[in-house]
């Protein structure tokens, strides 16, 4: 499955729907993880929905049931009190806390959306990220992090603390988009915890699906020299530099791949 996702983020597979990447994803904080207990959560949340709903066919009733009953009769909430935490960014834990950050509670809504064949899409805004539901007669923006409060373009603007109204900011987010915001997420939270064995996995990652991406070599060859990998690093160092010729960094890093040299040579 992994090389699965691979391949979504390569851009070669967009068959993979966002539960299962999601939680492929979520293998690197969870290794063996089954997916089926979170895939079988999805399934009964949107038979729960169906069953409440009156006529599924019409767009606002089902916001308003799907809001009563994802926010209210099963609690999903936005984590303010431990955000960073990086199983926020983990389906299978959101769905077994009701707890998470925007993103992941999104995919929760657009996945139930989907088993029910309603167009529920990802709005990746600055800061934050909402989803909209559009049927053609009835569209609206919802946040989801906040207990599916219903909201308007310029509500969603203000959430970006736009200036000026910019349409492209309500564009819907692609599937590789959407995985990309959680891996950046992912990899950010791991830096600032110094968790660098996943930090890495992240950057093998990213890696494998886009060889020719200077900056992540980068990253990867310093997150091995932190680990003492020197040898592995400076590897990555000279990839970067190879594949970015014209960096700006690009005698700090020499000056990075000198020092390594050193360690390596007084390790002899």
């Amino acid at each position: 499955m992994v090389g699965n996702l691979k391949g979504l983020l390569a851009g070669r597979d967009d068959d993979m729907e966002l539960d299962l990447a999601a939680l492929n994803l979520a293998t690197i904080e969870f290794p063996g993880l089954d997916f089926g207990p979170s895939l079988a959560a999805l399934d009964r949340f949107a038979n729960d929905i169906a069953d409440r709903c009156s006529d599924l066919s019409d767009g606002r009733e089902f916001v308003g049931v799907s809001n009563r009953y994802l926010f209210q009769e099963i609690g999903l909430r936005g984590n303010d009190d431990d955000y960073y935490n990086p199983r926020n960014s983990c389906l299978n834990q959101v769905l077994d806390l009701r707890l998470g950050i925007p993103i992941t509670l999104s995919v929760i809504y657009m996945e139930v959306g989907r088993r029910l064949a309603k167009h529920v899409v990802g709005i990746g805004l600055p800061r934050h990220f909402v989803i909209q539901y559009d049927d053609g007669d009835y569209s609206t923006y919802i946040d989801p992090f906040h207990g599916g409060a219903i909201l308007s373009a310029d509500d969603c603007y203000r959430l970006a603390q736009a200036e000026d109204e910019n349409p492209r900011l309500l564009a819907p987010a692609g599937k590789r988009q959407i995985v990309m915001r959680m891996i950046n997420n992912l990899r950010g939270i791991y830096f600032s915890q110094r968790s660098f064995e996943k930090a890495q996995e992240i950057l093998n990652l990213l890696i494998e699906a886009n060889p020719e991406s200077a900056e992540e070599y980068k990253q990867r060859g310093l997150v091995r020299l932190h680990m003492r990998h020197l040898l592995a690093g400076k590897k990555d160092l000279q990839i970067y530099l190879a594949l970015n010729p014209h960096a700006e960094d690009k005698e700090e890093i020499q000056g990075q791949l000198q020092a390594v040299g050193k360690w390596l040579a007084a390790l002899n």
